[in-house]
């Protein structure tokens, strides 16, 4: 086995007060559940962090809820049909979370200049809207080409990212399916790489249903089956709704916490 495989509790560990932690998956789709289990069970928790993601769901609104998020940069934060995430929406409202105003665009050009080693990346997005009074850091540039207005997404720095995967072999490749998201994206912005995957296998298998991550990719690999769920995790097993639903009820009846208990004990 190659020598990046390493115990969930120590991946977990990695985290520290202050990060900002980007989740990959896509809404309620291969979601590192998992990890945040493992996070989440720390006897010292990490405090402060910025919450980074594509899209927030189940996963980051534990995190929220647990009350370790300092700040939430996301395009979307929501559970899909099963409504607003709960615990998001109830610090937001009470103001106990800072949440910075991103689009798809913002989000991408912010991790594609970081990638680049550039303060930023210009854009047309946002011309003309009124997102930049939301966003006092984000500023225009002028065109030295054409002279025409652009605005000029800031680098987002990453400390840690997480995604989950179908598989790794023992060479410390890891399979994610074509739901990607950002997630290649983030294995290239992140300081430390971390992957769960559902299984571990001699050799990946190259298909046209998913897309390998090679070795250098990935800092940290950790074995860890059902990892995603109760988001879906294609084509492995399905989206377990009973299970969000019982989240989003135990949140609205002020039984966060007792909800985590069992779900840290499972």
């Amino acid at each position: 086995m190659n020598d990046n495989y390493v115990p969930l509790e120590e991946a977990a560990a990695v985290v520290k007060n202050g990060d900002t932690l980007a989740l990959g998956g896509m809404t309620l789709y291969r979601r590192p559940i998992g990890f945040v289990k493992a996070l989440l069970a720390r006897r010292r928790l990490p405090m402060d962090l910025t919450l980074l993601s594509f899209t927030g769901g189940m996963e980051s609104d534990l995190l929220v809820g647990a009350g370790i998020v300092k700040r939430v940069r996301s395009a979307y934060f929501g559970l899909e049909a099963f409504g607003l995430a709960p615990m998001f929406t109830q610090f937001v409202q009470s103001q106990r979370l800072e949440v910075v105003e991103e689009t798809e665009a913002s989000i991408v050009m912010g991790i594609r200049a970081q990638i680049a080693g550039v303060g930023f990346l210009p854009s047309t997005a946002w011309l003309g809207t009124d997102l930049p009074a939301l966003r006092p850091d984000v500023k225009t540039v002028l065109d030295p080409y054409s002279g025409d207005e652009l605005v000029a997404f800031p680098a987002i720095p990453c400390d840690v990212a997480v995604i989950h995967g179908l598989a790794g072999d023992r060479q410390g490749n890891v399979l994610i399916n074509n739901n990607l998201g950002i997630d290649l994206e983030l294995v290239y912005v992140a300081d430390t790489v971390i992957a769960t995957v559902e299984r571990v296998v001699e050799q990946l298998e190259r298909s046209t249903d998913g897309v390998i991550i090679p070795r250098p990719g990935c800092d940290m690999v950790v074995a860890v089956p059902g990892g995603a769920a109760p988001s879906s995790c294609y084509p492995l097993y399905p989206l377990a709704g009973g299970t969000i639903l019982e989240y989003t009820e135990a949140c609205h009846g002020g039984r966060f916490e007792e909800f985590l208990a069992r779900l840290l004990q499972s």
